[in-house]
Parts: structure tokens; sequence; C-alpha cells
């Protein structure tokens, strides 16, 4: 009679460059973006996407300077997370200029 084996735990697909990238970021904020992001399975999936840019190298390699990253391309990844889980909170607080009539008296 054969042992069954139980299934593995099914986890998302994700790379051990992501991995890095993650551990290599200094800055907690970005780190915490890159989790949210792995959270999220923004990771997940094979990498078939390809960008590509000429960037200004005083932007290069400030960017690799806050962030503690030492490739060309991890920058460009941890970007693009940012801005997929950025918080919509500034975009609505700005849309609530004049929602409230002038005339009200908010002093205490």
């Amino acid at each position: 009679m054969r042992a069954l084996k139980e299934p593995k735990a099914q986890t998302p697909a994700v790379s051990s460059r992501t991995h890095t990238t993650v551990a290599a970021v200094r800055s907690s904020k970005l780190r915490e973006v890159m989790n949210v992001a792995q959270e999220k399975g923004l990771f997940s999936g094979p990498r078939t996407k390809m960008l590509r840019d000429r960037m200004p190298q005083a932007l290069v390699k400030k960017a690799k300077q806050q962030t503690g990253i030492d490739s060309d391309t991890d920058p460009i990844e941890v970007a693009l997370a940012n801005l997929a889980v950025a918080d919509e909170y500034t975009d609505w607080l700005l849309n609530q200029r004049g929602t409230i009539s002038q005339d009200v008296d908010l002093e205490f």
C-alpha cells in the first residue's frame, strides 16, 4: 500500500529576484510598498513585459542611493510597485476642495 503525499500549499509564484529587490530596498516605506505589491499578487506570473527607456544618469544614481539598490533594473520595479499600490487619499482630499459651503463656521 502506497502512502499518500500531502499536497504542497499553493503559494504565489514570486521570483527570487523580487525577494532580492525587496531585501535590497533600504527605505522602510518602499520595502512596505514591495511587500504590499507582493501580497496583492502583483509579482506573480511570468515576467514577459519588457520596459526600456533612457534615464538621466543623475536620476538613476539618486534613486539607487535612496533605495540601496545596486542594479539598474530593480529601481524600475520598485517605482512601478509604488505606483501600483499608491494610496489614493491625496487625490480624494484634493477633490474635496470646495465641498463645504464658505459660510459654515468651523471655529470652536
